[in-house]
């Protein structure tokens, strides 16, 4: 068996989202299990929809995922140029002798006529298909035109009747009626190609082998069998992912949560975590692990293993897988991605840098991302607690105004702000007061800090002071 060689091709039109990154891995990790190459191709033949520094936010978010290529325009390699605009003599090249084998020819109806077209099959409520008019025109017309110098564009000569077939790893075989298969474009007037005509050259030129991919090409891959087939080129193994879906069940967008790589890192996601959670997002290891480092994810990853059902984006799942790494993360680390949003939602220059850090370290359990730091930790950047509806229905038991009484007597007393000394203030309360367990420990805890649940409660104490502390236990 050759060597897989797959490759990722982005089009720099912005940050990477989350389908695209998920194509990435789950592509990675396939031809990494194997030993294979790993190729990035840079796909700009749509230069309308090219955005300046597209380019570096997709080896920025590799590097950090820990996705390394083997070729690509950064590192080069033997198949080179990686990007297709500097590749555009080729295509001109390929697309000719599509046209002198009879599979493609020259197409020079103008937008006009087109729109026409348009307008005709959107009242006739149909799919706009190209008529193929130019489909039988004269060798001597043809000539006549070029020389005069009319725009054209090159047209794949489809197949009319039968049907197309090819297998799929996930979805096994597939079959396609060519009737419905249109005369696409392969060069454009521009002499850029069209995705579907380069990435057939490109993938040939560059030994693909393997090409995974959205499912939303399962219908369109017969186009390019067509392509593979006209050339007398070897087709490649096909690998169709799952359709990634928001949690409303639509395809994923801005609006029901598809957010960029770098989204979610400038928000205090780390980049081990979005990667061990994408890969189970269609793809389910031979075990009820979940997570795993990306070399474990290497070993494991078998594309047989890749469901064939749509797979729903669930936010709330990513932060708990967040959270595992977090967990684990050394104090620095946990510095860099919590502090940098405490500066930007409160001013912290009344407060000492070892307090900062203190107060981070508290809540290291207790986040599921960096930004969330912000939201756990209010009630130290605010004067007042504000008391939702179960607090408050808590804090109408009859016991409760003796027992705040008696711990507001017992911090009064401190003299010495250490924890240990508020540990004592706690047990002397449950001796006075009389009560222990819940009834001692959240009435505290939701006077001072205005929730239920949160870090060790002496320490949360001491890190908000006695002052502040006083103060709450007198409203």
């Amino acid at each position: 068996m050759d060597k897989l060689r797959t490759r990722f091709a982005p089009s720099p039109t912005g940050f990477m989202h989350i389908g695209n990154l998920r194509s990435a891995i789950f592509g990675y990790l396939m031809v990494k299990h194997q030993n294979g190459d790993f190729i990035l191709r840079i796909e700009d033949t749509d230069q309308t929809r090219k955005v300046e520094g597209a380019v570096d936010f997709i080896y920025n978010t590799c590097k950090l995922c820990g996705i390394h290529f083997d070729e690509g325009p950064n590192n080069g390699g033997e198949y080179g140029p990686y990007i297709q605009s500097e590749r555009l003599p080729l295509y001109k090249k390929y697309a000719e002798e599509l046209v002198e084998k009879g599979a493609a020819y020259y197409c020079f109806c103008t937008e006009e006529r087109l729109n026409k077209l348009r307008k005709i099959a959107e009242s006739e409520k149909r799919a706009f298909q190209y008529d193929g008019h130019c489909k039988n025109l004269t060798k001597e017309e043809i000539e006549e035109k070029l020389k005069a110098g009319v725009p054209y564009v090159i047209r794949q000569k489809m197949p009319k009747d039968g049907v197309s077939t090819y297998e799929d790893l996930v979805y096994g075989k597939i079959s396609v009626e060519n009737r419905i298969l249109e005369d696409q474009i392969l060069l454009k007037s521009d002499g850029y190609p069209t995705y579907n005509f380069a990435n057939v050259v490109d993938d040939h030129l560059m030994h693909i082998n393997v090409v995974a991919r959205g499912n939303e090409y399962v219908m369109s891959t017969p186009k390019y069998n067509l392509l593979y087939d006209a050339f007398g080129w070897e087709r490649p193994t096909y690998i169709h992912l799952p359709m990634v879906l928001g949690g409303d069940g639509q395809k994923l967008s801005k609006r029901n949560g598809d957010a960029s790589f770098m989204d979610l890192y400038h928000e205090g996601y780390l980049p081990e975590a979005i990667v061990n959670y994408l890969a189970l997002l269609g793809w389910s290891p031979n075990s009820n692990q979940e997570i795993f480092t990306l070399d474990e994810l290497i070993k494991e990853f078998d594309p047989k293993r890749i469901s064939k059902s749509p797979s729903i984006y669930d936010e709330k799942k990513l932060q708990w897988v967040n959270a595992h790494y977090i967990k684990k993360l050394d104090d620095e680390r946990l510095f860099e991605i919590t502090i940098p949003h405490l500066k930007e939602a409160y001013d912290l220059e009344k407060y000492s840098e070892d307090w900062v850090k203190e107060l981070v370290l508290l809540y290291k359990d207790h986040i599921s991302y960096g930004k969330e730091i912000v939201e756990v930790t209010e009630m130290f950047f605010h004067d007042k607690v504000n008391l939702n509806d179960e607090c408050v229905e808590f804090m109408k038991d009859e016991s409760i105004p003796n027992t705040l009484k008696v711990f507001k007597e017992e911090i009064e007393a401190i003299d010495d702000w250490t924890v240990e000394n508020i540990k004592e203030a706690i047990n002397h309360t449950k001796e006075k007061a009389g009560v222990k367990g819940k009834m001692l420990f959240m009435p505290i805890r939701i006077q001072i800090t205005g929730v239920m649940h949160g870090p060790e409660l002496p320490n949360t104490i001491h890190l908000l002071g006695k002052d502040t502390v006083l103060k709450r236990l007198g409203e």
